[in-house]
C-alpha cells in the first residue's frame, strides 16, 4: 500500500503539459553540420545521419564534427552501412578504448571473453526491455556504445533511448536542490548475477564490488547535468532509508522515462546505432519473439562520473 501511495504521490507531481526542453546547453555551438546530412528524429534527442560510411578510414574533421552531434544529439542513426565486423570495430575504435564485458558469457552473448563484439541473438525473448544504462555498475562506465543490425525482424525489435539531460532539466528547482548531491549505489548483482552459478559469484564479487556516482551527472564536455540512476543498477540512495531511497529513485524514473523524452528507432538490416551511454537510456523493445533478432554491440570505454559537487 505504501507503494501504491508513493506511485499516487509521484504522478501528482508530474502535472499534464508542455515538457518542453533545450537540446543542448546554452552556449554549445549549434552551427549546421557541413560534412554530412542531419535529420532529427525528435525535438531533443536521436538524429539520422547521410552521406558518411562507418569505417576506421574517417577522416579528423567527419568525426570532429560527428563527436558534436552526439553531444548535441545524444544518438545518431546511420543507415545503409554495410560494414562487416572489422569495420565496425575500427569505427568504434575512433571514439576510445574499446570494452570488454566480464558477464557476457553467461548470458550466451559472447562465447569469448576476449572478443569485444557482444552478439545480441535473441533466439529466445529479449530480456532488455527495461530502461538503462550500461555497465553503471563499473566505476568507469561505457562512454558510448555502437549497435550493429545484423538479421532483424520485418515487424517489432525496436529500440527506445530517453533524454536524461532534458529530464533534469525540467525537474522542479525544489527536487533538483534536494538530489544534486546526493550519491547512488549501484551493482550487477540484482541483473547479471540472477544467471550466474554461486560460485562464479563469489568468485567476482571481490572484483566486482558496489559502486557509487552521483544521482546528477556533469558531463565534462558541455558541463550539461543529467541524471543517473537506473532501474537496473541502481540498488539505492546513500544516506537515505529504504523507503525514502526507493521513493525517490521511482519519481526520477517516471520522469525521465516521458514519451516526451524520447526516441524509437525501427531497424532495418544494416543499421546502425550509436548513443552517448552517459545522457541517455535505452530501452529494447521486446515485441518479437519468436522471430529473430540478432546486433551486435561494441562498447567504448568510459570515465568515472562527476558530479555537481566536482
Amino acid at each position: 500500500m505504501t507503494d501504491l501511495l508513493s506511485l499516487e504521490r509521484t504522478l501528482r507531481s508530474v502535472p499534464p503539459g508542455p515538457l518542453v526542453g533545450r537540446r543542448a546547453p546554452e552556449g554549445f555551438d549549434s552551427r549546421p553540420y557541413g560534412l554530412f546530412g542531419l535529420v532529427p528524429a525528435s525535438p531533443t534527442i536521436g538524429a539520422e545521419i547521410s552521406g558518411v560510411r562507418l569505417s576506421g578510414g574517417l577522416a579528423p574533421e567527419v568525426l570532429a564534427e560527428l563527436r558534436r552531434a552526439l553531444l548535441e544529439w545524444k544518438v545518431l542513426f546511420f543507415r545503409d552501412q554495410d560494414i562487416a565486423r572489422q569495420e565496425h570495430r575500427e569505427f568504434a575504435a575512433l571514439w576510445g578504448g574499446l570494452e570488454q564485458h566480464p558477464f557476457m558469457r553467461y548470458h550466451g552473448k559472447q562465447d569469448d571473453v576476449d572478443v569485444v563484439s557482444l552478439a545480441k541473438n535473441d533466439m529466445a525473448a529479449g530480456t532488455e526491455n527495461v530502461w538503462h544504462n550500461d555497465v553503471t555498475w563499473r566505476p568507469d562506465p561505457s562512454f558510448a556504445a555502437v549497435l550493429r543490425a545484423v538479421e532483424v525482424p520485418d515487424l517489432g525489435g525496436d529500440t527506445m533511448w530517453s533524454d536524461t539531460a532534458v529530464a533534469y532539466d525540467l525537474l522542479p528547482d525544489g527536487l533538483k536542490e534536494r538530489i544534486d548531491h546526493l550519491e547512488a549505489e549501484h551493482d550487477w548483482i540484482q541483473s547479471f548475477g540472477r544467471m550466474m552459478p554461486e560460485q562464479e559469484i563469489e568468485r567476482l564479487r571481490p572484483d566486482f564490488p558496489p559502486v557509487t556516482h552521483p544521482v546528477v551527472r556533469v558531463i565534462p564536455e558541455t558541463g550539461r547535468r543529467v541524471l543517473f540512476v537506473n532501474r537496473v543498477f541502481t540498488t539505492r540512495i546513500v544516506g537515505m532509508d529504504e523507503a525514502q531511497s526507493r521513493e525517490l529513485l521511482e519519481d526520477l524514473y517516471l520522469r525521465m522515462n516521458r514519451p516526451e523524452f524520447q526516441v524509437r528507432l525501427r531497424w532495418q538490416p544494416n543499421t546502425v546505432a550509436m548513443w552517448d551511454n552517459r545522457t541517455c537510456q535505452h530501452y529494447a523493445v521486446s515485441d518479437y519473439f519468436p522471430k529473430r533478432r540478432v546486433v551486435e554491440r561494441i562498447s567504448i570505454v568510459g570515465d568515472r562520473p562527476v558530479g555537481v559537487s566536482g
